[in-house]
């Protein structure tokens, strides 16, 4: 339900697997110690499936949650 274009379900699905926050996190885990703050900056807004994903991240890997 979050992604706002006429696609088709199984697109949709990889649209929102390709979202740059996702991304951005998952290089700062990988490149990061484990007390690093991780914080995405974009000028837009962050989709729901996004802002999920980084509270439930942040949660498992124990980093602080913006």
């Amino acid at each position: 339900t979050q992604v706002l274009f006429d696609i088709d379900e199984e697109d949709k699905g990889e649209a929102l697997s390709q979202h740059s926050e996702k991304l951005a996190i998952a290089f700062g885990l990988l490149n990061t110690s484990s007390d690093t703050v991780i914080r995405v900056v974009k000028n837009l807004r962050v989709c729901k499936d996004c802002h999920d994903v980084s509270k439930f991240i942040s949660k498992v890997y124990k980093r602080e949650n913006c």
